[in-house]
C-alpha cells in the first residue's frame, strides 16, 4: 500500500515538473486535484487489496503533479516582497498535517470507517479547484513552449512513456533496496545499483534536457543538495528516537508520542519566523542558520544513553525542529527564485524529488548503520552521528555555494520593453534606490494581475514600485514614462 503510493510519487515527479512548464497553471491544478480526488474515491470503494493498490498508484501519480505544482503557484501568486513568508507557510503545513493527520484519522476511522479517510479528500478538492479556477488566469504559463522542447502537450507521447519507464524502474530498484536493506540486512542495498544505468539512460534522453539545464544553472545545485541532506538527517532521527525510548524502557507509548511532537511543534513556531526574516534580510543566511541549528540539535543527540528520558530528548529535538523551520521556507524560496522562468515547474519537481529521496534514504541509512553493531547503543550513537554529519553537509553546500550569476545582461530601466518583461521572471530583473525603493519588472499573472487591475493597469506586463514592501503611488505602472512621474529614475541602479 505504501510503496504503491510512493513509487509513482518518485518516478513521475520529474515528468510532472516538465509537463507543468508546458501547460496552463489553472488547468494543471484542476486536472491534478480532480484526479487525486477521483483516485481517493477509488481507494475507498476498492473491493479488494489489488484494486486498492492500483488506486493508490493512480493517487500517487496525481500527488507527484501536486507536489511539484504547489511551490510554483506560491511563487507566482504573491508579491516578491512576501514570497518568503508565503513559502514558509506552505512548507510548515506539511509538519502540521503530519501531527494532526494520525489523530484526526483515528477519530474518523472510529466514527465513520477507514474509507472516509479518502472520501474526505473530495470536498477539500472541490474547494481547491474552485479557488484556483477563480484566481488563476486561463492558460497562465511563463513562456510559450519552445520548438526544441520534447513531449509537448497534454497527452503523453512515446518519449514521455519511455522517460517514465526508466525513472519508474530506477525508483523501484531504489525503494526495494532501501526497504529490503532495512528489514533483511544491508546486503540488499546492492540492489540500488540497478537504478544507476536506468538513471544514466534517462539523463541522456532529450527529455532530461530541462533538468540538466536547471541543475547547471548558477546557484541551483546548492538548495537541492542542502534539502536532500537535511531531510535525510531529520528522517534518520525521527526514525531512531522512538526505538531509543522503547528500548530504554523510560517512557510509555503516549510519552514517546509527545516526545516526538517536540520537533514538528518547533517547526511550526519558527517556520513563519524564517519566512519573515528571509523577506527582510538575506534568505540564504537564514537557511544556513536554520541548517546549522539542525546540526547543533542532532549533535546534542549523539551521546544518547539508556538513562535518557523523554525530557532529555524532547528539548534536543526542539532545537533541531526550530532549525528545520528556519531552513525550509527560505531554502525553497531561494530555489524557486533562482530558477529560470520557463523551468519553474521543473524546479518544483526537482526540489520535491530531493525531499522524497531524503525521506527514503534517512531511515535506510540509520538502520544500516545501527545494524552493524547488532542494534546496540553504540550503533544507535553511530547512526545519530551520521545524521549529524548529513546535517553538517547541508550547511557546507550552502556556505560553499556561489551566489547565482543573473541569466541576463545589464539593461537600463529606460530601455525596458514589454517583450523584455515577458522574458523575465518575477524578482529576476529589479532596480533599487534610496530609502528602500525597489522597482521590479513583472508579468501580470496571478496576484500581480489582480493588484494591477485594482490600479487600473492592464496588459501582459508592468513595473512594480515599492518602498520597504509598500506600494509607491498606485504600485503598478504600464511604462517607464509613467513610473518616472512618481520616482526619480536617476536614483535607481540594477540589483
Amino acid at each position: 500500500m505504501v510503496l504503491g503510493y510512493v513509487l509513482p510519487l518518485i518516478a513521475l515527479t520529474l515528468p510532472a515538473g516538465r509537463w507543468l512548464d508546458q501547460v496552463g497553471r489553472r488547468e494543471a491544478l484542476a486536472v491534478s486535484v480532480a484526479g487525486f480526488a477521483a483516485a481517493s474515491v477509488a481507494v475507498g470503494l476498492a473491493p479488494g487489496i489489488g484494486w486498492m493498490i492500483a488506486a493508490r498508484v493512480v493517487q500517487g501519480a496525481f500527488a507527484a503533479v501536486l507536489l511539484a505544482l504547489v511551490p510554483v503557484l506560491t511563487t507566482i501568486a504573491v508579491l516578491p516582497e512576501v514570497r518568503g513568508r508565503a513559502m514558509a507557510v506552505v512548507m510548515t503545513l506539511g509538519p502540521l498535517g503530519g501531527v494532526t493527520g494520525p489523530a484526526l484519522g483515528g477519530l474518523l476511522i472510529e466514527r465513520a470507517g477507514w474509507p472516509w479517510i479518502f472520501f474526505l479528500n473530495v470536498p477539500v478538492s472541490v474547494l481547491v479547484i474552485a479557488l484556483g479556477w477563480s484566481s488563476l488566469a486561463a492558460g497562465d504559463r511563463p513562456v510559450p513552449v519552445r520548438a526544441g522542447d520534447p513531449a509537448r502537450g497534454w497527452i503523453p507521447g512515446r518519449a514521455r512513456l519511455v522517460e517514465t519507464a526508466l525513472l519508474g524502474g530506477a525508483a523501484i530498484a531504489l525503494m526495494l533496496a532501501l526497504s529490503l536493506g532495512a528489514g533483511h540486512g544491508p546486503g540488499w542495498l546492492a540492489l540500488a545499483v540497478v537504478a544507476v544505468p536506468l538513471t544514466l539512460a534517462w539523463w541522456r534522453l532529450p527529455d532530461g534536457r530541462p533538468v540538466r539545464e536547471l541543475l547547471r544553472a548558477p546557484g541551483m545545485p546548492g538548495p537541492h543538495l542542502a534539502l536532500l541532506a537535511e531531510m535525510a538527517a531529520v528522517m534518520s532521527v525521527q526514525f531512531l528516537i522512538p526505538f531509543q525510548l522503547q528500548r530504554s524502557g523510560t517512557a510509555t507509548p503516549a510519552e514517546i508520542g509527545l516526545t516526538m511532537l517536540a520537533f514538528p511543534a518547533a517547526v511550526m513556531v519558527t517556520g513563519p519566523i524564517g519566512g519573515a526574516l528571509a523577506d527582510r534580510f538575506d534568505g540564504r543566511a537564514v537557511a544556513i542558520g536554520g541548517a546549522a541549528a539542525v546540526t547543533a540539535g542532532l549533535v546534542l543527540l549523539v551521546p544518547a544513553g539508556t538513562g535518557w528520558g523523554p525530557a532529555d530528548l524532547a528539548w534536543r529535538l526542539a532545537v533541531a525542529g526550530a532549525g528545520a523551520g528556519l531552513f525550509a521556507g527560505p531554502n525553497q524560496t531561494i530555489a524557486m527564485g533562482r530558477a529560470p522562468r520557463h523551468l519553474l515547474g521543473t524546479t518544483g519537481a526537482t526540489t520535491s524529488l530531493a525531499r522524497q529521496l531524503g525521506v527514503a534514504l534517512g531511515p535506510a541509512l540509520a538502520v544500516t548503520t545501527w545494524s552493524l553493531t547488532g542494534y546496540g547503543i553504540e550503533g544507535m550513537r553511530a547512526s545519530l552521528g551520521l545524521a549529524a554529519v548529513l546535517a553538517a553537509v547541508s550547511v557546507l553546500v550552502q556556505v560553499r555555494g556561489a551566489r547565482p550569476v543573473p541569466p541576463w545582461s545589464p539593461l537600463p530601466l529606460q530601455k525596458v520593453t514589454e517583450r523584455n518583461v515577458l522574458c523575465m521572471g518575477d524578482d529576476q530583473r529589479s532596480w533599487v534606490g534610496p530609502g528602500g525603493l525597489r522597482v521590479t519588472a513583472v508579468r501580470l499573472t496571478g496576484a500581480h494581475r489582480v493588484w494591477a487591475e485594482f490600479a487600473g493597469v492592464h496588459g501582459a506586463s508592468a513595473l512594480l514600485a515599492t518602498r520597504d514592501g509598500a506600494f509607491v503611488g498606485r504600485g503598478y505602472y504600464p511604462s517607464v514614462a509613467e513610473l518616472g512621474e512618481v520616482v526619480d529614475l536617476a536614483e535607481l541602479h540594477m540589483r
